[in-house]
């Protein structure tokens, strides 16, 4: 990550976390990475920044990269060419061309006709917008999906995942302070308080990662924070990491009823991988919110935990529902598109530096627990058994068809 009072005044950002050079590929294949600009819901992120691909092509690989794929993270063609990387004029010639395409967001539609038999595809796959046919057309053609919302090691920890929930939960505060201002329609007050004016009051659903990181960056800015949960042992965690500077409670009917009424700013962090966000907060409550409070609903892109809650794009971003502002975007990483690229560069590369390490993809699956654990399509099959049974598929266990060494 570069330091950005330093950026620009030398040729290479010597004080930013670079990935280890890597050595020549002798054992492993020479691959093709390939990066494509972001489509989906005004998404703004790039997968790698200059310095990861060009820990890459030191390798000895190569990396396509669609024109103006990394402009909304800053990053200029120019700096991705001056480390190695082909850029070429349109996403198909980056499918084509590549081995290994690597996204943030999930395949679209038109994306998904272009995989070619025998690709690794790795990005998000945002189970809610998952279709049948996509999965079908990647089983179809061979390809290898890797999903980050899979990516676990082996004590069940979500490292990618985990990344994208810090950002989430830091910038759902940042997000609350901005709108909580009087040029925004809020109730122009500070989340934090001066001499002789007492803070606002700061109220968080989930103690899980995102509702850990609302909370540190609300207690940055000095902000009055609560924070409730349906997990005693969470609240007891989280309680211990921030040296009980925060107020916790049970998620229960009472509690919140007593919360949520008197919260400038409500954060929505409670959901679990994979399933619904639980409504912990009704229609009821919100209507007897403070006229012009703020929700930020950080999980709305796994249903919202607020009944009112419904998702927003960047370019509209909020609305009202019983004078209560809503901010609902689902992917709040993208507004700070440069950090949260680099945050994904440094958690993701070391998975492509094993695959071009590796002989073969099977050597690579079968050495490496995260991508072993993300892989939800390899040979034809599904190996994700939520998904085969959510969309009527068959499916095979990982590990069995790469010890079987199926063609």
């Amino acid at each position: 990550m570069e330091v950005p009072s330093l950026e620009g005044m030398m040729a290479e950002p010597v004080l930013a976390t670079q990935p280890a050079p890597l050595k020549r590929a002798t054992k492993g294949q020479v691959r093709t990475f390939g990066l494509i600009r972001e489509r989906f819901n005004e998404e703004r992120r790039i997968a790698l920044n200059p310095v990861a691909v060009g820990s890459l092509t030191a390798a000895g690989h190569r990396v396509l990269i669609e024109t103006q794929a990394g402009v909304g993270a800053n990053f200029a063609d120019l700096r991705y060419a001056e480390h190695g990387a082909e850029i070429v004029d349109s996403s198909g010639a980056v499918f084509a061309g590549a081995d290994v395409m690597v996204k943030v967001g999930p395949l679209q539609s038109n994306e998904t006709a272009l995989v070619r038999e025998r690709q690794i595809i790795i990005s998000a796959l945002h189970l809610g917008t998952t279709t049948r046919d996509g999965l079908a057309h990647l089983l179809d053609v061979g390809a290898t999906g890797i999903g980050f919302e899979f990516m676990a090691d082996a004590t069940g920890a979500l490292p990618i995942v985990r990344m994208m929930h810090e950002i989430m939960g830091s910038m759902s505060v940042q997000v609350a302070a901005r709108y909580l201002e009087s040029s925004e329609g809020g109730k122009g007050i500070m989340l934090g308080g001066i001499s002789g004016v007492p803070p606002s009051n700061v109220v968080i659903l989930g103690a899980g990662v995102v509702g850990e990181w609302a909370a540190r960056t609300a207690l940055g800015y000095g902000a009055n924070v609560i924070v409730l949960d349906t997990d005693l042992g969470a609240l007891r965690v989280l309680e211990h990491y921030l040296a009980r500077r925060v107020t916790t409670a049970m998620a229960t009917d009472e509690y919140l009823a007593r919360a949520i009424p008197r919260a400038d700013v409500v954060i929505g962090a409670l959901a679990t991988a994979g399933e619904r966000a639980p409504v912990m907060v009704s229609e009821d409550m919100v209507r007897r919110m403070q006229p012009n409070s703020i929700i930020v609903d950080a999980v709305v892109d796994q249903g919202g935990c607020i009944a009112t809650s419904r998702p927003t794009t960047h370019s509209d971003p909020v609305y009202r529902v019983h004078d209560v502002i809503h901010y609902g975007v689902p992917n709040i990483p993208s507004n700070a598109a440069r950090t949260a690229s680099n945050a994904l560069s440094n958690v993701l590369f070391p998975y492509l530096q094993y695959i071009g390490e590796s002989s073969t993809l099977q050597e690579a699956l079968w050495g490496n627990v995260v991508l072993r654990n993300g892989t939800y399509a390899y040979r034809r099959h599904l190996t994700k058994k939520n998904l085969a049974h959510g969309f009527g598929l068959p499916h095979r266990d990982i590990e069995l068809l790469i010890a079987s060494s199926l063609s």
